[in-house]
């Protein structure tokens, strides 16, 4: 009768491995899936013309090979071709022009893709320092006006505008919205009296309640807890279950005796 407890007891541990590393391998899955790539240094979706960019897709589906991709007047080709070099994991893209505005994103070689971000090459002294990838809804942005020929001084009228319509002018060069939620999405830009208007740049915003996605959200939102959580979990299992084998194994000569 003990023999057949500990034997369900170790069948059911069974069980709950499989179960433990079926959903440790679902969350790492998705969450290498929307994790945010490829990074982008200077961390903001507009550039001046003739600055450097660097992209690095270190990380993503990093087993198959990966390249950085673009797609910029309807063409796509991948760094080192006709444009960018690579140093290392990082594309490196000198001297960039108005034309090589676009999507760019990281592709493996299985043809597995990131989410693409969008790039603005601005043609004039003004740029609009905004996040690159979709902001938690309820977090704090700041978007940030800058004039790259002068220092904005105090005095300076600073134009903020969302799909054309006007926000607020400010004497300080950074918009901040706290907590942010889906009615602040849209298009911006801004204008620095005496310099001139930024591109626009697309704000866009996560929702806490999107029932797609929701549970994936959060478990990547904080990532390494949650995976850290689930192995643990996973080892603990492996470790009961091997003790309780070993204590079954020094039990069976027993019971093999008194049947």
């Amino acid at each position: 009768m003990i023999c057949q407890q500990d034997n369900m007891e170790v069948t059911l541990s069974c069980i709950r491995l499989l179960i433990n590393t079926w959903l440790l391998l679902v969350i790492w899955d998705s969450c290498d899936a929307q994790t945010t790539f490829p990074h982008v240094v200077p961390n903001t979706s507009q550039h001046y013309e003739y600055s450097t960019v660097s992209f690095d897709c270190k990380g993503f589906d990093g087993s198959l090979g990966w390249k950085l991709m673009r797609k910029a007047a309807d063409v796509d080709t991948a760094c080192g071709t006709s444009w960018g070099v690579f140093s290392g994991s990082i594309c490196i893209f000198r001297n960039v022009y108005i034309e090589d505005s676009g999507q760019y994103w990281c592709e493996s070689g299985d043809g597995k893709k990131s989410s693409p971000v969008n790039i603005t090459i601005a043609p004039g002294p003004v740029i609009l320092e905004s996040p690159l990838f979709p902001v938690m809804e309820g977090n704090t942005v700041s978007l940030h006006c800058k004039n790259g020929t002068d220092f904005t001084k105090a005095s300076t009228s600073i134009t903020f505008y969302k799909n054309g319509i006007f926000i607020k002018s400010i004497s300080t060069s950074t918009l901040i919205i706290h907590n942010i939620n889906k009615s602040h999405e849209g298009l911006y830009k801004c204008n620095i009296s005496g310099a001139g208007e930024s591109p626009e740049s697309w704000l866009a915003v996560r929702s806490r309640d999107n029932t797609d996605n929701d549970m994936v959200t959060l478990l990547c939102y904080d990532q390494l807890p949650v995976l850290l959580y689930f192995l643990l979990r996973t080892v603990g299992t492996i470790l009961w279950v091997t003790l309780l084998l070993v204590v079954l194994r020094k039990r069976q000569p027993w019971n093999d005796h008194h049947i």
